[in-house]
């Protein structure tokens, strides 16, 4: 017997605009297979799933995670700047307290 389908989101946000993509999709399907079938690679070419990372509700995943019922896929953007690298330019910018 087969097992249920179950439902999923997909999301991307970009400045300015964003992909959300609700699917059924059977049960043991990865976050690989769902961003596949949610049409996320065609809509916004350049996304690399062995470059951006992914997540589910904030929390960074493999793409071979299996999802569950209401999951939601977060692909997400490479970083602009290093966090820490940008901290460091910001403390340097400011003057010295004493």
């Amino acid at each position: 017997m087969a097992e249920a389908d179950i439902q999923v989101q997909v999301c991307h946000a970009l400045p300015g605009s964003s992909f959300l993509r609700t699917l059924m999709v059977p049960a043991g399907t990865t976050i690989e297979q769902a961003v596949a079938q949610s049409g996320l690679l065609q809509a916004i070419p350049g996304i690399d799933l062995a470059i951006n990372m992914v997540g589910i509700y904030g929390k960074k995943k493999t793409p071979d995670t299996v999802l569950h019922e209401h999951d939601r896929v977060e692909v997400y953007r490479p970083l602009q700047a290093d966090p820490k690298e940008a901290r460091r330019r910001r403390a340097s910018s400011k003057p010295a307290k004493g």
